[in-house]
């Protein structure tokens, strides 16, 4: 671990102040990097964490220059214990506490289920799935013990519904949004609030990373930026919500889909999956 001091940018502390310190996984790009550029740009401390400690490093120093913050680098692989249980501890820490976590790193694999190989399988349940149950166990006595924090958990609009040719990674989201929403009851009225969010398709490097060649073949109008998502994930969790779709246009796709019965709605995801394989 390492840490950035405050620089001395241009970027001044919002007033008041969201949160003092967070913890962002999959830090180093996509939809990760805009949570901890909007929360830097706040005046917010971080805590980034990701595979690649290079990437993290030039952030943070880019967001200590930009912003009077402090960055800790904490490279960690999240789908390995052993290498978790450093941002476990870092967050059950009670010396400079993390009073947000953002539970943003994930992955994903596309193919039939049958043919893609078991072992990356089960990584995508580590990270996905392991990952987010340890680092909310692990940050969570310490901030209903200070009666504040907040955490968001980086769903999909994909926990929704069946995703075939993607079968692990829907499954992963879906757990992710029951999860975080048994948390938001049980937390009620402790003064710490859990998130879920579920955007829909995001241009980042998460497509070519599951082997998925089907993006071309979407309209544009069904992208979204990540700085919009985070925006709207952050806001959303700050005003204490169980679940946010950071788009209009998700919210009234899922709003439509959500009255077509199981079997109609499961038999035509099987159908259009196949246009965009």
């Amino acid at each position: 671990m390492s840490g950035v001091g405050a620089g001395s940018g241009n970027g001044a502390r919002r007033s008041p102040l969201r949160w003092g310190r967070a913890l962002v996984t999959g830090a180093s790009s996509g939809i990760g990097r805009a949570f901890a550029e909007r929360l830097a740009a706040e005046g917010t401390d971080l805590v980034l964490v990701a595979r690649r400690g290079d990437r993290l490093e030039a952030l943070a120093g880019a967001l200590s220059a930009a912003h009077p913050v402090e960055v800790e680098v904490l490279p960690a692989d999240l789908a390995a214990p052993v290498s978790r249980r450093s941002v476990e501890l870092r967050l059950a820490a009670s010396e400079d506490p993390v009073d947000l976590l953002v539970n943003n790193a994930g992955v994903g694999t596309h193919g039939d289920f049958a043919e893609l190989p078991a072992d990356r399988e089960e990584q995508q349940v580590q990270l996905n799935v392991v990952a987010v149950q340890r680092l909310c166990s692990a940050v969570l006595p310490g901030m209903l013990e200070r009666r504040q924090g907040h955490v968001l958990n980086v769903s999909s609009i994909a926990a929704l519904y069946p995703v075939p040719h993607s079968a692990t990674y829907g499954a992963t989201k879906a757990f992710i949004c029951s999860f975080t929403d048994a948390l938001h009851e049980e937390l009620r009225g402790s003064g710490v609030v859990a998130t879920s969010s579920l955007p829909g398709f995001v241009r980042t490097g998460f497509q070519e990373a599951a082997d998925w060649d089907g993006q071309d073949r979407l309209p544009s109008f069904v992208w979204l930026r990540a700085e919009d998502v985070a925006t709207a994930s952050l806001d959303g969790a700050w005003s204490g919500r169980a679940r946010v779709v950071p788009d209009l246009r998700y919210r009234t796709a899922a709003a439509v889909t959500s009255v077509v019965p199981p079997n109609a709605r499961r038999w035509l995801l099987g159908r259009s999956s196949g246009l965009v394989r």
